[in-house]
């Protein structure tokens, strides 16, 4: 975990109306589109689009810590691979918690918090359901106004009945490791083409926010709501899916806004 040491100025609030907590999430493709000779580093215009977000907490999957073979093909000394993807992203003053879900051949990828708020704890839970698909969760404990949120970052399998088996370990880290009373945040990659998962994520204590269909996937024509913010504690007062040119481009997810407030 590392933080910038200036702060990035706060959104504009009054003393009756605090500022909403604005969340992203984001699915990065690793930061790399195309394939062979097609194959494109995206990461610096993904950096413009998460400093666009403005947001005080960008949840991001499919993160890249290191991996050598990419390191070699974009190796140009300003626009080439920049080391660790989620520093990089990260806004000047903002905090970073980072860790690997799985091992390649060449390197790793993960899940990544980008956070306006002090991080008070980080921590990482396996919950890979075969051998055949390596998956964790991020759990990072952020202050805001003063009082605890738990925040969890997670991309779930392409499997249905891995994704309910998954819903079903998290259910169990929740009840061990987050107090009951405190809010919650679950935002990730749920996988969820057809839809299912609203009801055991219900039965967590965990709501879907906003209520509807926000799709994010595939990014050219978004078809599905793979992307998704689950809160106990919190209420929505807006969404928004950027989409167009550039996000095209970024990734083969867009990624979900959402601004919160203590419901």
């Amino acid at each position: 975990m590392t933080a910038r040491a200036r702060h990035a100025a706060p959104r504009s609030e009054t003393p009756s109306e605090p500022a909403p907590l604005r969340v992203a999430t984001y699915n990065i493709h690793k930061g790399v589109r195309g394939l062979a000779l097609a194959k494109r580093l995206e990461i610096h215009a993904l950096k413009l689009g998460v400093h666009a977000f403005q947001a005080d907490l960008v949840c991001l999957q499919e993160v890249r810590s290191h991996h050598l073979g990419d390191a070699r093909r974009f190796s140009h000394p300003l626009l080439g691979w920049p080391g660790p993807q989620a520093d990089y992203l990260a806004p000047e003053g903002y905090h970073v918690a980072y860790r690997t879900n799985a091992f390649t051949k060449d390197g790793e990828h993960g899940n990544a918090l980008l956070s306006r708020l002090p991080i008070q704890q980080v921590r990482q839970h396996d919950v890979s359901d075969h051998r055949f698909e390596q998956r964790g969760l991020l759990h990072v404990e952020v202050d805001w106004h003063g009082q605890p949120l738990h925040v969890l970052v997670l991309h779930l399998g392409l499997f249905h009945g891995s994704r309910v088996r998954q819903v079903q370990q998290l259910g169990r880290y929740l009840g061990d490791e987050v107090p009951a009373d405190a809010r919650l945040l679950v935002a990730g990659d749920f996988n969820d083409w057809r839809e299912q998962l609203d009801r055991p994520m219900l039965e967590l204590g965990l709501s879907r926010e906003p209520e509807g269909l926000h799709r994010t996937f595939p990014a050219r024509a978004p078809l599905f709501a793979l992307d998704r913010i689950y809160t106990r504690g919190l209420r929505a007062s807006q969404a928004q899916v950027p989409r167009g040119g550039p996000w095209v481009r970024m990734s083969d997810h867009l990624p979900l806004l959402v601004d919160l407030h203590p419901a």
